[in-house]
């Protein structure tokens, strides 16, 4: 008893006299956020992380500021009774390996050699579901996206298809959940055999359920800000003639590959699509149709509102349409091109016909066209699964997609405002 007492008397020494043994103690707290201790290894390994990750800003005051934020993000998880599953996780951690290209067993190795344990980048990713489970459930019912919102979103105006744009190919696998375990084994086998562009062909057309796979997955340029948002950091740090790792969408799991990127800038006309309605009111130019075409005017705000406002066969003489810019009849286009979307003009003419000419939406949400492949001698696989039509990336966003990113962007101004709540009322300090 002796002995253990003059040990312990000599360790509180020791730390006492801030002997080095104690100092660099690697799990002593750096930091205590109100009941809960930040770690010098954690901070360490955050600090590493960041740096691999190449993450913008000073490393150790970011790494700092994320672990306190981890704190007060896992305290209000407990709070909301938020607990995750290890599928969660896992899916997680693959995700955020996915943006890097690699899988979570490629990525765990790539970080390791940075010194950053696996269970610091559990943490990390846990810490990053998790929230977002408190954000959802605390703020999903404030939040209304409106169709006006959503046409704004993918409006030219909003630029929605400026800037840079890629040239990719696509697979896309089915993952619902009778075959989410063999769509993901399928799915790793195929983006480590793909060596080559005929390979990738022959993978798109034998195992790849979107319409493109009939042209080996190719797709025309896309431009970046139409990909769904989840892929925008991915396809972004592709190089030419690269595969992307298994991306899960939900119930799909994409495979990329670029076949080029360049800068864009401004939409170029000729990739902009238009949505367009005609209404022929016989006569002629009159009075009496100008006056008609008036009317229509101050009762239609949408392209749709034009069959509440026409009644009867009437309606018969009503045709919508959605082209590309280049397809549409000149003096249309002409029209077209001076209207704004929801805008109206009474100009043409058509037989004894005025034309009631309204422009629904003008996009560049579409690709600007792949060239078909010839045909090669496994193209016809029989064991190919069936084509799901509102699969593929080459028609641009969905009106479902982008109402998850409006949706998600709103949910990211709560949260960030809630955790500077969270901030402000807690208690932190230094030992």
């Amino acid at each position: 008893m002796r002995l253990i007492n003059t040990l312990f008397a000599a360790l509180a020494t020791l730390a006492c006299a801030g002997h080095p043994a104690f100092a660099q103690n690697r799990f002593a707290p750096v930091v205590m956020v109100n009941d809960q201790a930040v770690t010098r290894y954690e901070l360490d390994q955050r600090i590493s992380f960041l740096r691999l990750l190449r993450a913008p800003g000073d490393p150790e005051a970011e790494a700092m500021k994320g672990l306190i934020e981890d704190r007060l993000r896992a305290e209000a998880a407990k709070q909301a009774g938020i607990t995750l599953t290890e599928a969660q996780i896992q899916a997680g951690m693959a995700e955020f390996a996915g943006r890097a290209n690699l899988d979570t067993e490629q990525f765990l190795q790539a970080i390791g050699e940075g010194g950053v344990a696996p269970e610091s980048f559990r943490d990390f990713v846990s810490s990053g579901l998790a929230w977002r489970q408190v954000v959802r459930t605390k703020f999903a019912s404030r939040v209304t996206i409106s169709e006006a919102d959503i046409d704004r979103a993918m409006s030219v105006a909003a630029r929605r298809g400026a800037g840079p744009r890629v040239l990719l190919s696509e697979i896309l696998i089915p993952a619902g959940p009778a075959v989410a375990v063999e769509a993901r084994e399928l799915a790793a086998d195929l983006a480590k055999s793909i060596h080559s562009e005929a390979d990738f062909a022959r993978a798109a057309r034998a195992h790849s359920a979107a319409a493109s796979r009939a042209q080996g997955g190719k797709l025309g340029w896309i431009p970046l800000s139409n990909l769904p948002e989840q892929l925008r950091p991915i396809v972004a740090g592709l190089r030419n003639g690269q595969v992307s790792a298994p991306i899960p969408m939900g119930g799909t799991i994409a495979i990329l590959r670029m076949r080029g990127i360049e800068q864009g800038g401004d939409i170029d006309a000729r990739n902009l699509t238009v949505d367009y309605a005609q209404y022929l009111i016989p006569g002629g130019k009159t009075q009496a149709t100008l006056a008609e075409a008036e009317r229509l005017r101050g009762e239609v705000d949408t392209c749709d509102d034009l069959y509440r406002a026409v009644r009867g066969p009437a309606q018969e003489r009503i045709s919508r349409t959605t082209q590309p810019m280049p397809a549409v009849p000149g003096d249309i286009a002409a029209e077209l091109a001076q209207l704004d979307d929801r805008e109206s003009s009474a100009n043409l003419v058509r037989g004894d016909a005025l034309v009631f000419l309204m422009l629904c939406k003008r996009s560049a949400t579409l690709d600007t066209g792949a060239a078909p492949l010839v045909a090669d001698a496994d193209a016809g696989t029989p064991d190919a699964p069936q084509i799901i039509p509102e699969l593929g990336f080459g028609a641009g966003p969905t009106r479902a997609q982008v109402r998850d990113e409006l949706v998600n962007q709103r949910l990211a101004g709560l949260a960030d405002g809630y955790l500077a709540e969270l901030r402000a009322d807690a208690i932190i300090r230094t030992p």
